[in-house]
């Protein structure tokens, strides 16, 4: 739907701040926020908390409604993000986005017991044509690569790495649920009931690689995994 008009105000939300300078904020997004809004979210997103932070100093490239906004998490993913403060920073992060120069690595729970200690899942990803509020892989799809690897193996579990060529909207979460193991607790892709502590799918955005706008240099970093998702390792653990 079109974005309808509407007053964005600045408010005094928290937020996780792993780095800032004068062209980039990179913010540990809790699970739960929303990362700019839309509908049924006109408030409380991270982008009405950026924009008390950061005032006047986000890029306008993307609009009104979504300034500094580089890329996106989903709202129940937590984890790593990286904003732009002006339009020459903001350029720069998306064109490494699309030459594939960013490193995102992401750790998921997904149900069952994968095989194999890695793989790539390589399946376009378009709009469900069931259910219009959904991915899937479908033929029409847009390209989406996701590569993964095995951390641990539990029962009835599995504690992954996964890495994002492309960036397609709920790719790890698509992917994943395609070849059979879906994230724990994902409300979308996962017809498995719900049976732990924790809202939303178990995905947290782990680690983050760029090269920054202005000196060029490598900057990697790092959010620790959530306390819900820690104490679902814990059980799990437990349980081997």
């Amino acid at each position: 739907p079109e974005l309808k008009e509407v007053d964005l105000k600045p408010e005094i939300i928290p937020l996780d701040i792993v780095y800032e300078d004068a062209d980039i904020v990179v913010v540990n997004k809790p699970r739960g926020m929303v990362v700019h809004p839309a509908a049924g979210n006109w408030d409380g997103t991270l982008v009405n908390a950026l924009m008390y932070h950061c005032g006047d100093s986000l890029s306008g490239i993307n609009g009104e409604h979504r300034p500094g906004i580089v890329h996106r998490i989903d709202k129940d993913t937590s984890g790593l993000l990286m904003v732009a403060k002006n339009d020459v920073a903001h350029e720069s992060l998306v064109n490494q986005l699309v030459e594939k120069t960013v490193t995102r690595r992401y750790v998921a729970l997904v149900h069952g017991v994968i095989p194999h200690d890695n793989g790539t899942i390589d399946a376009p990803i378009g709009r469900d044509p069931k259910d219009r509020k959904k991915m899937a892989v479908v033929e029409s799809g847009k390209h989406a690569v996701t590569h993964f690897k095995v951390l641990q193996r539990f029962k009835e579990f599995t504690l992954i790495e996964c890495r994002l060529e492309t960036g397609r909207t709920h790719q790890i979460r698509v992917h994943m649920a395609y070849i059979g193991h879906p994230l724990i607790g994902d409300p979308k892709y996962c017809n498995s009931k719900n049976k732990f502590n924790i809202e939303g799918q178990a995905l947290h955005s782990l680690n983050l690689k760029i090269i920054h706008p202005r000196t060029k240099e490598e900057m990697t970093f790092t959010a620790p995994i959530p306390e819900d998702m820690e104490n679902l390792l814990k059980y799990f653990r437990q349980t081997i």
